[in-house]
């Protein structure tokens, strides 16, 4: 049987009602013409038999329906790792661990990067979660974190708790947090932040993470285990991310994530590509 249908370019959106799609319909398919089933022969201790299996394309269209779940902003659901063209080493290292991270099952591990806007995050990000939900059929998530603060308010409004909003971030195999460290940083909203993080630290489910905020001297020694108070000492500097959502929850990111920050030099690539407009 051909592997041609799952594979990460049997999707594309619909840029009027953005919803995601299959490039060919399954009532297309070559190959169970459109019964989402496949009589394959099968041989034992001598006897010949049929027997029916679930369709390679049956099984993209499940995957479909999980990555249209994991809510990626429609700009990036198409996005892939050979879209995005590294400007410096540490782009360059950011897009290796994506690509070596969606090779294989999630592992408890995530990682975050730190950058400027327009410096592809969200992009690495988004690849990341479909590739490997479209491959290995992972349940992901993704939000920005200032629409989940306003979310749970709206929420509120309509009589819901935090916690009933929070639960399918809390519990995702995998979540993708964008933007960390926006927000007014109220009480609220670092407690949001607070009780997500730790549920998903303390039950080692992976998080990947996007900032536009610094992580400073800790990026050198990314890979070098530091105690909570080390990490503390090596953060004291301005406009930073532990200074946006604190020590407590900075610390847990730094001991399950890998950290990659792109230089305050890199270009905006949207910028970039408006120029070339």
């Amino acid at each position: 049987m051909s592997n041609m249908y799952c594979n990460t370019q049997g999707f594309s959106v619909d840029k009027e009602s953005e919803v995601l799609r299959l490039k060919e319909a399954i009532e297309q398919c070559q190959h169970c013409r459109g019964s989402g089933l496949l009589m394959v022969r099968q041989n034992l201790h001598g006897r010949s038999y049929e027997e029916a299996k679930p369709c390679k394309k049956r099984r993209l269209l499940h995957r479909a329906s999980l990555l249209a779940a994991a809510k990626i902003p429609p700009l990036f659901q198409n996005v892939s790792f050979g879209d995005y063209k590294p400007k410096n080493d540490a782009q360059s290292r950011a897009l290796e661990m994506a690509k070596m991270y969606a090779s294989q099952p999630p592992v408890p591990r995530g990682f975050l990067l730190s950058g400027p806007v327009g410096t592809g995050k969200t992009h690495l990000l988004a690849a990341t979660l479909r590739q490997l939900v479209v491959e290995f059929g992972v349940r992901a998530s993704y939000i920005e974190i200032s629409l989940l603060y306003a979310g749970i308010r709206r929420g509120f409004q309509e009589g819901k708790s935090g916690g009933e909003i929070i639960n399918p971030l809390a519990n995702a195999e995998l979540l993708a947090i964008d933007e960390l460290g926006k927000g007014r940083l109220s009480p609220f909203e670092l407690e949001t932040l607070d009780e997500l993080i730790s549920r998903r630290y303390n039950e080692k489910k992976p998080t990947l993470f996007s900032t536009n905020y610094a992580l400073g001297a800790l990026a050198s020694a990314a890979h070098t285990p530091l105690s909570s108070s080390e990490l503390w000492e090596k953060s004291k500097e301005p406009h930073l991310l532990v200074e946006r959502i604190g020590e407590r929850i900075f610390s847990r990111i730094c001991h399950v994530c890998d950290l990659v920050e792109f230089p305050a030099a890199t270009p905006d690539q949207r910028k970039a590509s408006k120029r070339r407009i």
